[in-house]
Order: C-alpha cells, then sequence, then structure tokens
C-alpha cells in the first residue's frame, strides 16, 4: 500500500529493499520544502540493494495531500512518527535534504526510539539571524510560489552545465510552479518566521541540535556554508555522538545528491557500514 492516512492527511510513501531478510538497516529518505521522494530517484535503488528504504512525500507535497494541520517541521515529524509505527519500521537513519534534515533532527530529538542516526544533507539550519526575518518576508507576498523559485533557483550550481543540470533545474522550477501558493507560503514559514528560530537559526539551533543524541553524518556544498557565514563544516560541535562525522563538497550546489550520485550515495553507505550497533 502507497497512501496511508497519517493526522487527517493521505501520506504516499514507498517502502522498499530487504525487510523480510531484516539484513542491513532501515533507511527513511526525508526530501526537501516544496520538492518530493522523486529526489531520491538515484539513491533508492542503490541503497534498497542492501537495506529497507522508506520514502515519503511530506504532507502538501507531491502526491500526498495537506488539507489539515501545520507546515512546520515538528508537523512533518509526527506524520513520519506515525508512520514509522504503523508500518512496523524498527529505529531508522534518516536521511533528510534541506528542510528535510531538520525534519530529520526533530525526529531524533523528540522521537528518539524511533531514530538509529541521522544523515543531514545540505540542513536547513545554521543561519544567521538577520537572515531568517528576511526570507520570511520574502514569503509575505501575494506570490509566494514566484519568491520560491527565484530563492531555490538561486541554491542551483551555477558551474554546473550540459543537459543532465538543465533537467535538473526545469524539473525542480517546474515542481515549484505546481504547488499551492499558500503550501509553499506557510512551508518557508515554518522554517524562517519568529516562532521557527530556535530550529533553523544561530546561535539557539546549536542547543536543540546538540539534543541528538545518535550518530550524525553532515553532507555539505562549500558555498552553502559560505552562505551561512559558517567558517568549516559548522557541525564538529552539533553531535555528542563518538560516530558522527561531516563532510564539504566542493563545486556542488543544493542537489549535490543529484550531481554526484555515485559520490554522495558512496559517502553515506560507507558510513552504514560502520556505524555501531545499538
Amino acid at each position: 500500500m502507497t497512501y496511508t492516512m497519517i493526522n487527517g492527511n493521505r501520506l504516499f510513501h514507498t517502502d522498499e529493499g530487504p525487510a523480510q531478510s531484516r539484513r542491513g538497516e532501515t533507511l527513511l529518505l526525508v526530501h526537501g520544502g516544496t520538492c518530493d521522494s522523486h529526489d531520491w530517484s538515484a539513491q533508492i535503488g542503490a541503497f534498497s540493494a542492501r537495506h529497507r528504504v522508506i520514502a515519503p512525500d511530506l504532507r502538501g507535497h507531491g502526491r500526498s495531500s495537506g488539507l489539515t494541520g501545520g507546515m512546520r517541521p515538528r508537523d512533518f515529524a509526527a506524520d513520519l512518527a506515525e508512520l514509522l509505527q504503523g508500518i512496523d519500521a524498527p529505529p531508522v537513519v534518516v536521511v533528510g535534504h534541506s528542510m528535510g534534515a531538520v525534519v530529520a533532527s526533530v525526529l531524533a530529538v523528540e522521537y528518539p526510539s524511533l531514530v538509529r542516526a541521522v544523515v543531514a544533507v545540505e540542513p536547513g539550519y545554521g543561519f544567521e539571524a538577520q537572515f531568517a526575518p528576511q526570507l520570511a518576508a520574502a514569503f509575505s507576498v501575494p506570490d509566494p510560489v514566484g519568491s520560491a523559485v527565484a530563492v531555490l533557483g538561486g541554491l542551483e550550481n551555477p558551474a554546473a552545465d550540459g543537459p543532465d543540470a538543465d533537467a535538473l533545474r526545469v524539473w525542480h522550477r517546474r515542481r515549484i510552479l505546481g504547488m499551492d501558493p499558500m503550501t509553499v507560503r506557510d512551508v518557508f514559514h515554518g522554517l524562517f518566521d519568529e516562532a521557527a528560530a530556535a530550529l533553523t537559526v544561530r546561535p539557539g539551533v546549536e542547543s536543540y541540535l546538540s539534543r541528538r543524541a545518535c550518530p550524525v553524518l553532515s553532507l555539505s556544498a562549500a558555498a552553502s556554508l559560505k552562505a551561512k557565514g559558517i567558517d568549516g563544516d559548522g557541525e564538529e560541535a552539533l553531535s555528542r555522538h563518538p560516530y558522527s562525522a561531516s563532510a564539504v563538497l566542493e563545486g556542488v550546489g543544493h542537489w549535490l545528491f543529484q550531481e554526484r550520485p555515485a559520490e554522495f550515495n558512496s559517502l553515506v553507505m560507507g558510513w552504514l557500514d560502520g556505524l555501531p550497533a545499538t
């Protein structure tokens, strides 16, 4: 079954891989804001060869409905917690991109029994305090979809060229254009308005992220860290677990796992191979 009613919304999700043999880990792939689970197309096959892979569309995104409740990271995390319990998933490795990395962190902090580890890909946290209200204001306009196209378009890798890079840009843009404008507004307000600061903005977010007791692998684009005003990888003091690690990739954009899928998949799979037993 690919649809489940969760908190009044109809959530689309796929569940693939060697669930019966219980080999490997169970991975939960969480896409970013105004995206959907198709983002992980280059990962699902590679990961599910060895691991169980659950890939949902968050409420209001992709094939999932979003008529009930809010669009904040805690709302998405509550949906995923109920989904995991409903499909009898063991503690999962949550792989989250952008806003999805915020959702993954909320799951790790507030539903720790459900989370074995977190992979934070280009995480949507760590922004400077003055940046958040500016971005929240950009979505308090009659055309929040246009704002999303402009903001997320600016995160594409300008150095990438060729038909594959062009196709990715078109795909990302057209997907935003197909979303409900109020959903787009609420998603970005949920990340950057005053109430969201504890989950996304420095310095307060460090205190929240330090509550993740599980191992955390962080993968970031160097250009994104520079834009956030972060020297180094910025994740060194954010996880208490000794197996936590981070890597910074040069010459990539926000969707680094789509630009360099083989490299990304190898990094994640190698880290999972050494993940200590609970």
